[in-house]
């Protein structure tokens, strides 16, 4: 069976993607470019870069071209409870917390709603920013009801929220149900993510609970989409 021409550009593109020829972070040959070097039809490179596209080999944005997704993503699993600070420490990159805010407020109607609680509950608020290679790619937006955790420092914000619950307070992280949707980009999401040339955003939103069923932490992560891989293990019963 013969192949049809875009699909060769694809494979030899991807391959030279897959192999570090073409590194993460370059620029395709413009439509032009690519046409004289295939000897082929700009409606034939139009297809090829529509397939590497779909598949995760480039992101195209508009007045600069391709640009090439780094393949090799961090796995985030989407059925456990994994820290930043434990994910990093699989990454062998270099990764930095910048804590924005750490308030305690009022529950207001929204998180009294998110946190079962009442809105005369105090609530930790922390706001995160995850650097990884030097690139600010995730934003936490932590919510943890005060009578659970009595005490949160900016120093135990800046290392593990999760470490310190556990070890210092004895607790039992048991559980979380997660909601994971696409969206636009808020303000503040651009104020403080890398995010030039990106128009959607993963929201993971966790409502996590510890071993007595207590909700006690309501989550927004924020996720730049060209990082991360959310992978989950299925077994058919």
């Amino acid at each position: 069976m013969v192949k049809n021409k875009f699909i060769k550009v694809y494979e030899d593109l991807s391959a030279q993607i897959q192999d570090g020829r073409i590194q993460p972070g370059a620029l395709l040959p413009s439509e032009n470019e690519l046409t004289e070097m295939y000897q082929t039809s700009r409606e034939t490179i139009r297809k090829a870069l529509k397939l590497l596209s779909e598949h995760g080999y480039i992101h195209k944005v508009q007045g600069k071209g391709s640009i090439v997704l780094d393949v090799k993503k961090f796995n985030f699993p989407i059925s456990g409870l994994v820290s930043f600070k434990e994910l990093s420490e699989k990454m062998g990159q270099p990764v930095k917390t910048h804590v924005i805010q750490l308030a305690e407020i009022s529950a207001n109607a929204y998180l009294a709603e998110q946190l079962k609680a009442s809105m005369k509950d105090q609530v930790w608020k922390v706001i995160r920013v995850r650097e990884l290679n030097h690139e600010k790619i995730i934003l936490d937006k932590d919510f943890l009801l005060k009578k659970h955790i009595p005490f949160l420092s900016e120093e135990i914000c800046q290392s593990s929220i999760y470490e310190y619950i556990e070890k210092e307070l004895g607790l039992v992280i048991s559980f979380a149900k997660k909601e994971i949707t696409v969206e636009e980009p808020s303000e503040e999401d651009r104020e403080l993510l890398d995010l030039d040339g990106f128009h959607n955003i993963v929201v993971v939103k966790n409502f996590v609970y510890l071993d007595d069923a207590s909700l006690f932490q309501y989550t927004e992560s924020r996720h730049r989409p060209d990082k991360f891989r959310f992978v989950d293990f299925a077994r058919r019963k």
